[in-house]
């Protein structure tokens, strides 16, 4: 009888071709094991996420915060966690780098601060860094303008925030739409409207004006000294750019006011009109200033320095071809415009 054997060459080629096959579908089958792994990680976290924002709601707890931090030491009521990082020493509750986007571009966490880094210019709030119970690690900004109804089923809580977080908290591969998901997050880090001797300014923006009250309860944090009235736009300056620290100072207005005039602008605090200007609306639109400003003949851009009850701006008067630093009064209805350093 006749004996049959694979021979050692045959024996490689199998090997081989079971090699190159191993090559190319146990990637394949990782892969879609850590999706699967995390979207239902994902879905587990945000149905949690979701019944807690929904007992604030029922317990009227939901609404009427200032700032992210109230509004987490009653969230953490309602939802397990292990840690709370402020906005100051946020990447120790985060991976230190992110990647994000279309382009996956590096982003570093240390510089995401406020909810305008998420793309939420309007909150005026600061970012708040978590560990969950269950392992996720999140970054989250509060809407001061969120809604509650304890007789509504259709208030879910989601507008209250923005939320950007990691199923798998520190571990790799930290990227937008893997194991970093996010909730109400239009963009992740800041964005130029124009750069001037090195420094990021964003586009200029119609201030809200804020409470007497709100200014005391934030001022040590803001930065301001004293809180005189209601209607205070300054304030309201300041409460959007997250703190005097992130407004431009009198000398880096005069430097964009010598950029937009094309004509050496001193810095002063010295009330006075600086005339025979020419304003260049194109310059201006160039680095973020709305060409409505043009109609409106003049404006005042608020500083980040600042008096007892007055705040210091530089006053635009464009038709009269002149511009004017001055010490505002914070509640002047015309005075209600600023920019922030980004």
């Amino acid at each position: 009888m006749n004996k049959t054997a694979f021979t050692l060459s045959e024996l490689l080629i199998t090997v081989t071709i079971i090699g190159v096959v191993a090559m190319l579908v146990i990637p394949s089958v990782i892969n879609n094991y850590q999706t699967k792994t995390w979207n239902t990680s994902s879905m587990l976290f945000e149905k949690k996420l979701q019944e807690a924002l929904k007992a604030m709601n029922t317990q009227e707890v939901l609404a009427n915060y200032s700032t992210t931090q109230d509004f987490v030491n009653e969230f953490k009521k309602y939802i397990k966690i292990n840690k709370i990082c402020s906005s100051n020493n946020i990447d120790s509750c985060f991976a230190k780098t992110v990647q994000w986007g279309d382009q996956q571009t590096a982003v570093e966490i240390k510089k995401i601060k406020m909810a305008k880094h998420f793309g939420q210019k309007n909150w005026g709030t600061d970012i708040v860094g978590i560990l969950f119970d269950n392992g996720v690690s999140a970054l989250l900004a509060y809407n001061p303008s969120c809604s509650q109804d304890p007789y509504s089923n259709q208030i879910n809580g989601l507008n209250c925030i923005a939320m950007l977080y990691d199923t798998s908290a520190f571990k790799l591969p930290n990227q937008n739409g893997k194991d970093l998901r996010s909730i109400n997050v239009t963009k992740l880090g800041s964005e130029c409207a124009f750069t001037l001797n090195g420094t990021c300014y964003g586009n200029v923006f119609e201030v809200t004006p804020i409470t007497q009250a709100e200014c005391n309860a934030n001022k040590e944090k803001w930065g301001i000294n004293y809180c005189f009235h209601d209607d205070d736009a300054w304030a309201g300056a300041v409460k959007a750019c997250g703190g005097t620290q992130n407004m431009p100072t009198m000398a880096q207005i005069a430097e964009i006011l010598s950029e937009i005039y094309h004509q050496d602008i001193p810095y002063t605090t010295e009330s006075g009109y600086i005339k025979g200007l020419t304003y260049d609306v194109e310059k201006a639109a160039e680095y973020g200033f709305p060409a409505m400003y043009e109609n409106y003949g003049s404006f005042d851009l608020w500083s980040g320095e600042q008096m007892k009850s007055q705040g210091y701006s530089y006053f635009f008067d464009i038709r009269g071809n002149q511009v004017a630093p001055m010490a505002a009064n914070r509640t002047l209805s015309w005075a209600k415009y600023a920019i922030c350093l980004e």
